[in-house]
């Protein structure tokens, strides 16, 4: 029975790992910090570790067989990032090579690329350019686990149960907006927790061959039109589509009147579409749809998000 490292396993997308990993009955061992993270079935075990503390990681990878890397710090303090993110990643690589651990996997983001505009982009053709402090010591992480001949991984919009980002900010921005923009004719990648999760767990235990790249992106291999998303998160949030649509301007205007900027507009009437399908390919699975996916979370997302939706 392989023995798999977890980090961030309390987290929104850690927890969904941490499932899929004990369905497949591994030996696990989860790093508990912040969140409550317990053990729910034999040969897992729980241990107390901190990022931002190198002392704590010593013998966490001993006798493991892959690390998954999955714990990020996402906005805050500065220099909670930078120990978090970028020396914190640096210092559990360091312990799993010191562990000798075979496979390190990390969970990182698109959002290592900054702005612009990506039509089935590819990680060899594209530069990161990170434009927070976030993506920038996000970025520092990886180049910790490459360098150390990991692999990382990097989804752009993940949805499903325990999200409280990704859903809740668009069900946010279509409250301030009288108006779709432009048809919401732009495309996004996303990606369901659950499939995303079962990719992390399967690239950890690939055989070596079978990973052809450092570097993949996770989404589905079919970009999701923005007027299809955004329908979806208008219905869980009880939010009525409406009738008009509005200029790019007009729409800034709306958003900058509630606290919006233009980069949030930015991300939803632009293509940000990354090609998945080498992930996929080599981990020889295929992700579900959208619209197959979707369903089954809407009854949550319409508990978590009711207390916004009330006047």
């Amino acid at each position: 029975m392989p023995t798999v490292v977890i980090t961030g396993a309390g987290g929104f997308i850690g927890r969904h790992v941490v499932r899929e990993a004990e369905r497949r009955g591994l030996g696990l061992r989860l790093t508990a910090h912040r969140s409550q993270v317990r053990a729910s079935t034999p040969g897992t075990a729980v241990v107390p570790a901190d990022l931002t503390d190198p002392g704590s990681l010593h013998g966490l990878c001993d006798g493991a067989d892959a690390l998954l890397h999955c714990a990020s710090q996402i906005g805050g303090p500065n220099a909670r990032c930078e120990a978090v993110n970028a020396r914190g990643t640096a210092a559990l690589v360091a312990e799993a090579r010191r562990a000798g651990v075979a496979r390190i996997v990390h969970l990182s983001t698109a959002a290592v690329y900054g702005r612009g505009t990506f039509r089935r982009a590819r990680p060899q053709d594209l530069d990161r350019a990170p434009v927070s402090v976030t993506s920038r010591t996000r970025a520092a992480g990886e180049d910790a686990v490459l360098a150390a001949g990991g692999t990382v991984v990097r989804p752009h919009l993940v949805y499903g149960e325990g999200d409280t980002r990704v859903v809740p900010a668009l069900a946010r921005m279509l409250r301030s907006l009288p108006g779709t923009v432009e048809g919401w004719h732009a495309r996004v990648s996303a990606v369901a927790v659950g499939d995303l999760a079962r990719a992390l767990v399967a690239a950890a235990l690939a055989p070596g061959e079978r990973l052809t790249a450092p570097v993949y992106h996770a989404c589905h291999p079919d970009p999701v039109p923005w007027h299809v998303l955004l329908r979806a998160v208008a219905d869980v949030a009880s939010v009525p589509w409406p009738e008009r649509d509005l200029t790019v301007d007009e729409a800034y205007e709306r958003l900058r009147a509630n606290g919006g900027t233009r980069h949030d507009l930015d991300m939803v009437i632009t293509d940000h579409w990354f090609d998945g399908d080498p992930l996929w390919a080599d981990l020889d699975c295929v992700p579900g749809a959208f619209s197959e996916r979707f369903t089954p979370c809407e009854s949550w997302y319409r508990q978590a998000l009711a207390p916004a939706a009330a006047p």
